[in-house]
């Protein structure tokens, strides 16, 4: 093993209708499907769609750090 991390960020929308933190959560599941060693992420934008002026959908940008392979 190296003496140091490098790691990669992906740029991923995840949505819900439940909460935010339900969009952040399935952003990062389903990344996880297809991306070995994801291991942290930020926020970058929320956002959310009104009908009958009530929230009925929430949208998060978030950015996913992964480590690379080998590193």
């Amino acid at each position: 093993m190296s003496d140091h991390r490098t790691y990669k960020k992906l740029e991923l929308v995840g949505s819900s209708t439940n909460s935010i933190e339900d969009a952040i959560s399935n952003a990062i599941a389903e990344c996880s499907k297809s991306v070995k060693n994801v291991e942290w992420f930020e926020v970058m934008e929320t956002r959310g769609h009104i009908v009958d002026g009530k929230v009925a959908h929430f949208q998060v940008t978030v950015k996913v750090g992964f480590r690379v392979e080998g590193s």
